[in-house]
């Protein structure tokens, strides 16, 4: 079972939680602290599965953006790691035809960055400032993936079906 989902950037920040099963306010955020130091901490070349206490973290890399899994001990560490990997395509799918523009200033304003950068983690960059201010949308994307801690849709389409009908109602 899934016991929560955090998205944390490189200097540790959680721009996204979300909790499936009651953890009081103290106690989250020691365990989200420590939860992202063993993970940042970790290299590339090291697994992307760690073991905190009594929960099995699963983790993945993107850009400046980490996702993070708990989920307990019977739960399928790689399904989890391709559930991560199918949330980011559905993100990257809803948002890359959000933000067009915005990957055009993201570009503009990057000139001084690294040019054997990946193209795809200029996108993750923007994607990642797009999530900010779009936490809504990120929030009914991982509930129509995810209820009561167990994965209930993987589909894209049927994923994203809601949030269309939100941009059509808002298009008018």
């Amino acid at each position: 079972m899934i016991t929560f989902v955090l998205m944390v950037n490189r200097q540790g920040q959680t721009r996204l939680c979300r909790y499936y099963q009651p953890v009081n306010t103290s106690r989250r955020t020691v365990l989200e602290a420590d939860v992202v130091r063993a993970c940042l901490s970790r290299s590339r070349d090291q697994c992307s599965f760690v073991e905190y206490k009594d929960l099995k973290v699963v983790f993945r890399q993107y850009a400046a953006l980490y996702i993070v899994v708990g989920v307990t001990e019977d739960e399928n560490e790689l399904s989890i790691y391709e559930l991560v990997q199918n949330f980011v395509e559905v993100l990257d799918k809803y948002f890359n035809r959000v933000s067009e523009l915005d990957v055009s200033l993201s570009i503009q304003t990057r000139q001084g960055a690294e040019k054997k950068k990946k193209k795809n983690c200029l996108y993750l960059d923007c994607a990642s400032w797009q999530i900010m201010f779009n936490l809504d949308r990120v929030h009914i994307i991982l509930d129509e993936m995810i209820q009561n801690g167990r994965i209930v849709e993987t589909n894209k389409s049927n994923i994203l079906a809601p949030l269309n009908a939100l941009d059509k109602m808002g298009d008018g």
